[in-house]
């Protein structure tokens, strides 16, 4: 396979954020693959991916990736959220309320703040944050 000039790598990137929009998860993930392959620390094209995989419903694949976005940008409000969507999909409630708390902290966000339910701090019987 040829190298992959910076070009085509934008290239593929802004055209994945078109097939997102277009809700075409897969065609996303098809040319944001080899972007990540060349570039597998560019953050925003695995920000991209993760939101590729959940829109496609791969919940585990949008997990990891989110992860690892949130390992390189613990401050990354949208990531924490994102991750918190993700894993109340996956019926995981008590982890996803960890992130959307995470979330709501680091950006005053009203969506954000809606998802943490800071109001409900009792709710389930579990303390702390």
């Amino acid at each position: 396979m040829a190298e992959r000039s910076p070009e085509t790598n934008v290239i593929d990137y802004r055209a994945a954020e078109q097939l997102l929009a277009a809700r075409d998860p897969r065609g996303a993930v098809k040319l944001l693959d080899p972007v990540i392959t060349a570039h597998p620390e560019n953050t925003a094209a695995r920000l991209l991916r993760a939101r590729a995989f959940f829109l496609g419903a791969q919940l585990r694949a949008a997990e990891l990736e989110f992860q690892v976005v949130i390992e390189r940008e613990p401050d990354n409000a949208f990531a924490h959220f994102a991750l918190a969507r993700t894993l109340t999909r996956a019926n995981r409630p008590t982890e996803a309320q960890r992130h959307y708390r995470l979330a709501a902290a680091l950006d005053p966000n009203p969506e954000f703040l809606a998802a943490a339910h800071f109001e409900d701090r009792g709710d389930r019987g579990e303390g702390g944050a």
